[in-house]
C-alpha cells in the first residue's frame, strides 16, 4: 500500500521589524487580529489566544453573516525563532504550520511552512496565496506598509 506524503506550502517574507516583534505579533490577540485568517469582506469577532504549548487559539472571521472559527493548539513556542501549531477551519480537517524567524539584517525573515494532508492537495495554491496576502498584512500591522 502506497500512501501520499502531505502536501507542504511554503511562503516567506522579509520584515523590517525584529524577530521579537515579528514573533510576538502571531500571540499578541490585538495584533493578531489585524493579519490571520480574515479576508476583506470578513470582520474579525473573536480573537483568543492562550500563548503557551498546550494551549489554544480562536479567530472567528464573520463572513456573510457566518461565523468561521479558525482554531488551534500551540505544538511548540520558541521565542522569538519558532512556532509551531495545529490548525484548522471551520472544523475542517487539521493541519500544522510552523513560522520560523531569523535575523536579516536590521530586520528578520519568517519562513512558514503549512502542511495538509495528501485530500487537501487541491488546496495548496489557495492556502499559499491566503498566506502571503496575511503576511503582508502582518507587515502593515507592524507599521511597515504593505
Amino acid at each position: 500500500m502506497t500512501t501520499k506524503p502531505n502536501v507542504v506550502v511554503r511562503v516567506v517574507r522579509r520584515y523590517d521589524a525584529p524577530s521579537e516583534r515579528v514573533f510576538d505579533a502571531w500571540l499578541d490577540p490585538s495584533t493578531a487580529r489585524r493579519f490571520l485568517f480574515g479576508i476583506p469582506t470578513g470582520e474579525i469577532v473573536r480573537a483568543e489566544i492562550e500563548p503557551r504549548v498546550g494551549g489554544t487559539f480562536h479567530i472567528v472571521d464573520r463572513r456573510d453573516g457566518i461565523d468561521i472559527d479558525h482554531a488551534g493548539t500551540y505544538l511548540e513556542i520558541d521565542r522569538p525563532r519558532h512556532l509551531r501549531f495545529e490548525y484548522s477551519a471551520g472544523g475542517a480537517d487539521t493541519s500544522r504550520v510552523s513560522a520560523d524567524i531569523a535575523p536579516s539584517g536590521a530586520g528578520s525573515e519568517l519562513t512558514l511552512a503549512h502542511e495538509l494532508h495528501p485530500d487537501w492537495a487541491d488546496f495548496g495554491l489557495r492556502a499559499e496565496e491566503a498566506w502571503k496576502k496575511m503576511l503582508e498584512r502582518l507587515a502593515v500591522a507592524l507599521g511597515e506598509g504593505a
